[in-house]
């Protein structure tokens, strides 16, 4: 095993990331509900024209929301694999991933009706 540094490896590695993307596309349906809100506000975003600190907020708003379900989903999957039965403990933790994404939720319609209440009224 090479211990050099190789930027083709590197470069090849990122489909390692965009395969666990492609399946939380395909198998996370909280992760697609995201997905469309997303759409959804990008679409409001250039249709009222934001500015850039406007965008700046929204792109934050949108990653921290879906990087969130993303680790969510991951920690979810791995308690179903480490605790198959049920296990109190393994809901407890799966209920706290739950609510960070819950709280970056929150977070993010905050920022987005602060942004767009402006638009509408």
């Amino acid at each position: 095993m090479s211990n050099k540094f190789s930027v083709l490896a590197r470069l090849r590695s990122f489909k390692f990331a965009f395969r666990g993307l492609w399946q939380a596309m395909q198998h996370e349906h909280n992760f697609r509900v995201h997905l469309f809100a997303s759409l959804l506000v990008i679409l409001l975003g250039f249709y009222f024209n934001l500015s850039q600190s406007e965008w700046l907020w929204i792109i934050a708003a949108i990653a921290m929301v879906l990087v969130a379900e993303l680790f969510n989903s991951s920690i979810e999957k791995l308690v179903d694999m480490v605790s198959p039965e049920f296990n109190p403990k393994a809901g407890i933790i799966k209920d706290i991933a739950a609510a960070a994404v819950l709280i970056t939720a929150i977070a993010a319609a905050i920022i987005g009706v602060l942004i767009f209440y402006p638009y509408f009224f």
